[in-house]
């Protein structure tokens, strides 16, 4: 399998070179002529390493890596092109962490032996937080590598956690690890009244009730071969957890107006952010039905117990709001809005995130996020009077999260982590100690 590049050029004469270059040395190589494409790319992650430019038309090749670094991620190696001029900048960014700089002009072998030896050294994996899909917070890790022991089982699995914190999303990932090309059918239980939801679950025949001018498959049928999710399976009524009891026992659906039974191949994944325990003892939930839904149990913690994944998440929906709105002059988040993001309590949790940053997109008319774009006037307010005696304890966060990607990246190997972060073995325990961090 070739190693992916990616190259952030904007020269067309030197991109183009570049790109045929490493292709015919055997990269797959992605060429972004603007620092907003090259942001897009490295979010996406997978990449062995990075060409980047310094002088970028949008923005500077330097500024890119270091917000991307400031947010936490867990970057490829870097290495920059520059000008005589601006060696300055390239020294300054090696001290950052940025792998190696050229200088123009450069031989363009010697550039290819330099990022053959870092890609080498560094091959993308399923750790690596541009590659995380759930979350880079440690619960976030360990949920997604339980979902993917889930997924070779087979076994029913209940998914439980606030409203808006991602219980679709890992229901996806869940079936894409599972059953890749096959159909993936959700439904809201709580959206629907009964009658509704009856049709919905298995179908119906034409003629069995009004308005029913033709025969219609049900998402059990429309999921065969695949993954059905029941999101809120809390809410759904007595009569409906029989009929669901019924057809998950017997593996086989009887549309509504029907007679014959059909027989149906699914993985069911159920969701709800109510206490189906609770729901049993109380008798409104039926407790054969709980078995047969939670043969296994994930929770999803709330956002403001994972404070690594707000910025991360943030910076995913800036890129994808800005692609979805065309707003390739809007380059990152300020960091009063950091300071505004991270000391948010997000009831709403990722719902109410993304909705913040698809508000901001819109509202925002500079080149970076303000927080009086992000949040209302009073929270706006409160966060930019707080950011100048709040900066401690914004970097200390930012810390301590960067540290926590670190020891995960590194399966708490302490000595590698500290070779990874640029300082000595003691430092690190020092700073684990005075942050609350053990490597496990």
């Amino acid at each position: 399998m070739s190693q992916r590049l990616c190259l952030i050029e904007d020269d067309p004469i030197m991109g183009e070179s570049l790109q045929d270059r490493f292709t015919l040395e055997g990269f797959e190589v992605d060429w972004c002529p603007t620092a907003a494409e090259g942001e897009r790319h490295l979010r996406r992650g997978g990449y062995a390493a990075v060409i980047s430019d310094i002088r970028l038309p949008d923005r500077g090749g330097d500024a890119l890596y270091l917000d991307l670094k400031g947010e936490g991620l867990l970057l490829p190696p870097f290495i920059f092109i520059t000008g005589f001029g601006a060696i300055e900048t390239a020294v300054r960014l090696l001290k950052e962490g940025a792998s190696d700089f050229v200088t123009k002009p450069f031989d363009l072998d010697e550039l290819v032996e330099k990022v053959r030896a870092l890609a080498e050294r560094h091959t993308p994996e399923a750790g690596d937080d541009a590659e995380a899909v759930l979350g880079i917070a440690p619960a976030m890790r360990r949920l997604e590598s339980r979902l993917l022991r889930l997924a070779r089982a087979g076994a029913g699995v209940l998914i439980t956690g606030e409203s808006g914190v991602g219980k679709e999303h890992a229901a996806r990932y869940l079936h894409e690890a599972a059953a890749p090309g096959q159909p993936f059918v959700a439904v809201n239980c709580g959206a629907l009244t009964e009658t509704l939801l009856e049709a919905e679950l298995f179908g119906h025949e034409k003629g069995a009730f009004t308005g029913a001018d033709r025969a219609r498959r049900g998402v059990f049928e429309q999921a065969q071969g695949g993954t059905l999710f029941l999101d809120e399976i809390g809410d759904m009524s007595p009569a409906m957890q029989v009929r669901l009891l019924r057809a998950i026992q017997e593996r086989q659906v009887t549309r509504v107006g029907g007679e014959t039974p059909i027989p149906v191949d699914i993985r069911l994944v159920s969701a709800t952010h109510r206490d189906l325990r609770t729901m049993v003892e109380a008798g409104t939930f039926r407790e054969d039905l709980y078995y047969r839904v939670n043969t296994v149990q994930v929770r999803i913690p709330p956002l403001r117990e994972r404070p690594e994944d707000i910025l991360w998440f943030a910076g995913r929906f800036l890129a994808e709001a800005c692609a979805e709105q065309g707003r390739e002059d809007l380059q990152a988040l300020s960091n009063a809005a950091r300071e505004a993001l991270l000391g948010h309590d997000w009831p709403g949790n990722l719902r109410e995130l993304r909705h913040a940053i698809e508000r901001a997109v819109i509202l925002s008319e500079g080149p970076q996020v303000g927080p009086a774009d992000l949040l209302d006037d009073g929270a706006a307010a409160e966060a930019v009077e707080a950011e100048g005696h709040g900066l401690s304890d914004y970097l200390r966060r930012c810390e301590r999260a960067h540290i926590v990607q670190a020891l995960e990246a590194n399966a708490g190997h302490m000595a590698r982590t500290a070779e990874s972060l640029g300082i000595s073995r003691k430092n690190l325990w020092e700073k684990m100690k005075k942050l609350g961090l053990s490597a496990s």
